[in-house]
């Protein structure tokens, strides 16, 4: 990991300089705080050491600036302090400071709170790298536009709703929400292990494609198992690997891959059900316009009990206005087609034309 040291201390920022160095640390220093932003600025520094005291530009206001500017990546900010009052701490967390170290510093104390930043970095590094490997995916089928994108923040919205209510209030927790968060993009994984002449078939699938082209959920499910079986004390992975699983279950019995019905279903899954068609049927396609968030409400609203849980469709409904949101501002661009659908596109158009 790339850090940053900012003090005015010549003598301070060498001593601290030689620990992180020595702790297999990449380090840049600087003297001040206006220097510090402007390293930041220009290069990756994932966690920032900064005194609180510094001319020009003090340790609380680089880091207020820090917070203040978008990023790309999360930067944990460590204040170097003197000062022990509560104020003084409450103030420092106002400004965005993730943690404080008191001068002068304790070297092992030191490398306690480095790995703590570790711990933060790597988590965020960890929903990067799932969030790639499903759009390396999707990319196999052509999809266009932020299908993922949309898919998550839809997910994240049904579970937030869900949350409010007393019959989920403990199920969903603030672990779920930012689980199903990250790891719903992976939910059609397992389109990278179905044959390109199935999948990259412009026409319509017969019967026994069909078949094949459903097996995408139970080889998505059979890699992240291995996960699994490495990490038995991980909900992380068994999330992930129930939603690859179930997001084509019916909540009548009647999907696939192993019929299961009503709460046999996992939550996470039936709630990838509904965000997954709403999106599919307010998509364009080669072979349909997309339909407006009216028609889409009109559809999943009749499969209720049905197809979808009827719970999540409430949650869907209490939300609506924040699914038109989400649509619009991750809009895809109307000048690209998908050539190919995809198995939800297929099952929505399914539900449509059926309606």
């Amino acid at each position: 990991m790339r850090v940053l040291i900012a003090d005015d201390d010549t003598s301070s920022l060498a001593t601290l300089e030689a620990f992180l160095t020595a702790y297999g640390y990449d380090v840049t220093c600087a003297q001040n705080g206006v220097e510090a932003f402007e390293l930041i600025q220009k290069e990756d520094h994932r966690l920032v050491i900064s005194d609180w005291e510094m001319p020009e530009m003090s340790g609380l206001d680089l880091c207020m600036h820090v917070r203040e500017r978008q990023l790309g990546a999360y930067v944990y900010f460590i204040l170097l302090t003197s000062r022990e009052s509560g104020s003084d701490l409450v103030a420092g967390l106002a400004a965005g400071a993730d943690d404080f170290l008191r001068k002068p510093f304790n070297p092992e104390e030191l490398r306690v709170r480095l790995r703590a930043a570790e711990r933060i970095a790597s988590l965020e590094a960890r929903d990067v790298l799932i969030f790639s490997l499903a759009k390396l995916a999707e990319s196999r089928d052509n999809e266009t536009g932020e299908h993922l994108e949309r898919m998550r923040e839809y997910c994240l919205v049904l579970a937030e709703q869900l949350s409010k209510t007393d019959k989920y209030a403990e199920i969903v927790d603030a672990d779920f929400v930012r689980t199903i968060y990250a790891t719903s993009p992976l939910h059609d994984i397992g389109k990278v292990g179905i044959p390109d002449k199935i999948l990259l078939k412009p026409g319509k699938l017969t019967e026994d494609e069909y078949e094949v082209m459903k097996t995408h959920t139970t080889i998505g499910a059979e890699t992240l198992a291995a996960a699994v079986r490495d990490n038995p004390k991980t909900t992380f992975y068994r999330f992930a690997r129930d939603i690859v699983l179930t997001h084509h279950e019916r909540y009548d019995g009647n999907g696939y891959p192993n019929g299961l019905a009503g709460e046999d279903i996992p939550l996470c899954g039936r709630i990838l059900t509904v965000a997954d068609v709403y999106d599919a049927l307010t998509s364009k396609r080669v072979y349909k316009p997309p339909f407006s968030h009216g028609k889409a409400k009109k559809i999943i609203v009749e499969d209720r009990g049905t197809a979808f849980d009827p719970d999540v469709v409430d949650a869907f409904l209490a939300t609506e206005s924040a699914f038109i949101e989400i649509r619009e501002r991750l809009a895809q661009n109307q000048m690209s087609t998908t050539l190919i659908p995809t198995l939800a596109e297929i099952n929505a158009h399914v539900l449509a034309t059926s309606s």
